[in-house]
């Protein structure tokens, strides 16, 4: 049992996890304490890692979209509550942020300065629809042949409030789980001090345009610095419209704080999908916000 007299202290401990950098940051006794709370954390997103990656061949995803236009596949209840999910997302977006979108990856390679051509888009346009798939008695059926679901749009933020609620549950109630800059905060600093959290600027990857006090809640950000190539003065990213299968011009930066990483991440997502409309669609939700539009322009609700 550690003493009561043995002060917190920060502990900072990282790791890479879905491709990125991530790290947890929380206050305990000891520095043998922190690393064993962060083993459960870093478990825990690992284990989504594995479960839902379309990188392996063994994952719950994969092994969807290998039945695709064949059989439906049976699902966990986990597995079953991030379809539903999904679905919400869908509805609530008028169709753009659509988990089948993610075949559209392959008509567009951002290490080649070359924008797909029409009669390309058009080959996997038919393979996205959310409203194409079939999901009943608890299995989920993809009714074409090629047609994929992928849970990126949204899995590093339910990782990291997994992570968040393993470390809540074994008694941290200060610090943060970020995955790459999806974050989730359980509480302020031991000496109740808020977490200041830079927002990075989108044109200066050593350059921040805000700092956030955040001691509770989700962080998340879209931009269209993380993927993308320019050509003929145009910047096209990875954040594609599943309606055109075209990329988003609108926004440079979109920044969201809501109560889980996970809304905050969809809700960046789909202001991003939105492009003009996206602005009106964030003062909708109620949620602080910092965004950035194409020229430059901030716009905040804090």
């Amino acid at each position: 049992m550690v003493p009561k007299a043995m002060p917190l202290q920060i502990h900072r401990l990282q790791f890479k996890a879905m491709g990125s950098a991530c790290e947890v940051v929380f206050a305990s006794h000891t520095k043998k304490e922190a690393e064993s709370l962060a083993k459960l954390a870093i478990d825990e997103v690992l284990r989504i890692e594995r479960k839902y990656s379309r990188y392996t061949t063994d994952s719950v995803i994969a092994k969807i979209n290998k039945q695709a236009g064949y059989a439906p596949v049976a699902c966990d209840d986990e597995t079953w509550a991030l379809f539903e999910f999904a679905s919400q997302l869908f509805d609530k977006s008028d169709g753009l942020f659509d988990i089948t979108s993610g075949v559209l990856r392959q008509a567009w390679d951002f290490k080649k300065l070359e924008v797909p051509s029409s009669q390309k888009l058009e080959a996997f346009l038919p393979l996205i629809g959310w409203q194409k798939v079939v999901l009943q008695d608890q299995s989920i059926a993809l009714p074409l042949p090629g047609m994929e679901v992928d849970l990126g749009g949204f899995g590093k933020e339910y990782a990291a409030d997994r992570a968040a609620q393993v470390l809540k549950q074994n008694g941290v109630t200060s610090g943060y789980v970020n995955l790459a800059g999806d974050m989730r905060f359980l509480g302020p600093k031991p000496s109740g001090e808020p977490w200041m959290i830079g927002i990075q600027d989108p044109r200066q990857s050593d350059q921040v345009v805000a700092t956030l006090p955040l001691s509770q809640g989700g962080l998340a950000t879209s931009g269209d610095y993380e993927r993308y190539f320019e050509l003929n003065g145009q910047r096209y990213c990875h954040v594609l419209n599943p309606k055109t299968g075209l990329s988003v011009q609108h926004w440079r930066t979109v920044s969201v704080t809501s109560p889980a990483s996970v809304v905050s991440g969809c809700t960046s997502t789909m202001a991003m999908l939105k492009e003009a409309d996206g602005l009106a669609f964030l003062q909708a939700t109620g949620f602080d916000f910092l965004a950035i539009d194409h020229t430059g322009m901030v716009h905040v609700r804090q």
